[in-house]
């Protein structure tokens, strides 16, 4: 009896490649934004002057997180012919948010070739249940997490680019900087088991033995690891770079401050230098009022406990 691979067989081999490719090339791609500063924009106009400060990458969105926050309501994907404006106005990478598990967003999104697509928790849930699985699509997708269980399980469903959630909107980092410590905690615990206690932790975490046992073995993430949420001035970023981020997304701080195009330069070179103190006091200098911000025991709507 001849056994041999049928073309279905074929096909399906053929598939499982391509799709890892991809998967790796998205990372890849991510890569390429480490120790950048990505921003929040909601015009050409603000796209440019992000763009001229250095931005790695804009975030297209017709409401920044503030703004978000305060009107309160359900918040979707923002109008495509919106994103188009800012991807024409720029040439560095432009992402754009939808909601948690919409898939049909997503599709919109990919449709009109956006480079990276944001499942985001600034936006409302579309599924309270499930998130989007990312390997069906061939843009790269960033998702928010708290802890290494959420950035794992995260990365399983596809995502390129892990961020920590912080409290978006709110010009307070003290959340961004609980998830960075949080993950990095945990990824510590899990370099220091036996291979044996892998399988354990793994199903602890709620997470594939695999990408547990990459982080033992590199003790990192797959992916990289960005810092997201509260992020307002030159010494945030630097902070957070500080505790391990290795790039920074800056959404309402820019924006809502007294002097963007000055404050949004400032917080690149902070990133980028952000272990040289004397340059880190020349850059906080006279960059005009920070936004106001709320405090964390102000806020009433915890934006990441949304999609754990």
């Amino acid at each position: 009896m001849t056994i041999g691979c049928t073309a279905d067989d074929h096909n399906s081999t053929k598939g499982n490649s391509m799709a890892e490719n991809r998967s790796e090339l998205n990372k890849n791609l991510a890569q390429m934004l480490k120790g950048g500063v990505i921003m929040d924009v909601t015009t050409p106009e603000q796209a440019r002057i992000a763009e001229d400060a250095g931005a790695c990458a804009v975030m297209a969105l017709e409401r920044i997180p503030a703004d978000i926050r305060a009107a309160g309501g359900v918040s979707r994907m923002s109008d495509p012919a919106m994103i188009k404006g800012i991807q024409q106005a720029v040439s560095i990478p432009v992402m754009a948010k939808v909601r948690i598990g919409h898939i049909a967003e997503a599709r919109i999104l990919q449709a009109i070739e956006i480079d990276y697509i944001d499942e985001s928790e600034v936006l409302s849930p579309a599924d309270d249940v499930y998130h989007i699985d990312k390997t069906q699509f061939d843009v790269p997708f960033v998702c928010g997490a708290k802890n290494l269980g959420e950035a794992l399980r995260r990365i399983a469903e596809g995502a390129a680019m892990i961020r920590t959630k912080g409290e978006p909107g709110t010009g307070d980092v003290i959340q961004a900087v609980r998830h960075m410590r949080t993950m990095n905690k945990q990824i510590r615990e899990l370099v220091g088991l036996r291979d044996d206690e892998i399988f354990e932790a793994a199903k602890q975490l709620a997470v594939p033995y695999d990408l547990a046992k990459y982080v033992h073995d590199n003790g990192r993430l797959p992916v990289v690891n960005f810092a997201a949420g509260g992020v307002a001035t030159p010494a945030d970023a630097a902070l957070m770079m500080e505790l391990g981020a290795e790039g920074v997304f800056v959404g309402s701080g820019i924006f809502k401050s007294g002097d963007p195009a000055k404050r949004a330069a400032a917080i690149v070179q902070a990133t980028a230098n952000w272990q040289d103190a004397d340059l880190l006091a020349k850059l906080s200098e006279n960059l005009g009022e920070a936004m106001v911000g709320i405090n964390e025991d102000e806020i009433q709507t915890i934006m990441a406990a949304r999609g754990e």
